[in-house]
């Protein structure tokens, strides 16, 4: 059994995320900006080194790097706090690192990759040409893989990074900044228009075939392993778009189709073998299973949802 602390551990993949290593056995702290009831938990924000004092006045076996702004609007529109919270609390979360020994687990993010010409996205492509990052967003997830590379050339830092693409389910709670499946299903459901831009394609990986792999990086520990963490349906943003408004029961007119979108790239996929061989990452659930599944958890949450689809 480890001692692991999760930072961001109430987001939309900390929460299943601690569930799951402690269902598993290991002795799990949580830290999020929030106050909570739990035992073993932190307030603190990670951009704030004095509140992360009393943290580690414990020992950890593990740290997983969650906590994070996230998005790419949302980075634009409060740059501010978004290069405070992932530039700075990456770099706190570092000197603690080397402070005190623990083996660090970071949640990067397909965002790294930013607009490229490659059909296929692999973890060694940042190490064979230059990449153009398009948002604040991804320029801070990658200024993060470089902190880390950087601390681990100077002290030998024991830490693995996990590029995340695409993920979606249930427990994401809407706000405007959220991913493209729960911005769809949040107002396909409640009648409002949303935006869907022609020609964008993304690997769209389901919450649960995420979150098993992630709990086993800390089991299968490789110091200095970077992973692409996503799915394996390649699929337009109009595919989605179609399959939400379906299963929503919304109208058709609610979406106002665009030829471009601004600061964002239009392909995303990644090769996955990596994270299969040393992580059993198994991605299965199509979105033509993941997208009622997200719609039903979402009409349970937000009652004034339509109990069942409408026809207009």
């Amino acid at each position: 059994m480890a001692r692991i602390l999760v930072t961001g551990s109430r987001g939309t993949l900390g929460c299943p995320l601690v569930k799951l290593l402690q269902a598993r056995g290991h002795e799990v702290w949580g830290l999020d900006l929030v106050h909570g009831e739990e035992e073993r938990y932190f307030r603190a924000d990670v951009g704030t080194f004095r509140q992360l004092e009393p943290v580690f006045t414990r020992d950890f076996d593990y740290v997983y790097h969650l906590a994070a702004e996230f998005g790419r609007l949302n980075g634009e529109e409060y740059y501010e706090q978004l290069w405070r919270t992932n530039v700075i609390g990456t770099r706190n979360i570092l000197e603690w690192q080397r402070r005190k020994g623990f083996r660090l687990i970071f949640a990067s993010s397909s965002e790294i990759y930013g607009e490229t010409d490659e059909e296929w996205l692999d973890e060694d492509l940042p190490l064979r040409k230059p990449l153009f990052h398009p948002n604040d967003y991804a320029i801070t997830k990658w200024v993060n893989e470089e902190q880390i590379v950087n601390f681990t050339a100077r002290y030998g830092l024991p830490i693995v990074r996990l590029r995340i693409f695409n993920a979606y389910g249930p427990g994401e709670y809407y706000h405007p900044y959220r991913s493209v499946v729960c911005l769809f299903c949040y107002r396909a459901l409640h009648g409002l228009p949303f935006q869907v831009y022609e020609g964008y394609y993304r690997t769209f990986m389901y919450i649960d075939d995420l979150i098993p792999t992630m709990a086993n990086v800390c089991e299968r520990f490789r110091p200095g392993r970077v992973y692409n963490l996503g799915g394996v349906e390649y699929r337009s943003v109009r595919d989605l778009a179609d399959l939400v408004l379906r299963h929503a029961g919304a109208a058709p007119g609610l979406v106002e189709y665009l030829p471009e979108d601004q600061h964002n790239v239009k392909s995303k996929r990644p090769t996955i073998e990596r994270a299969r061989a040393e992580l059993g990452h198994d991605p299965r659930v199509t979105l033509e299973e993941g997208v009622p599944r997200t719609i039903d958890w979402m009409r349970q949450v937000y009652r004034r949802a339509p109990a069942s689809p409408v026809t207009r």
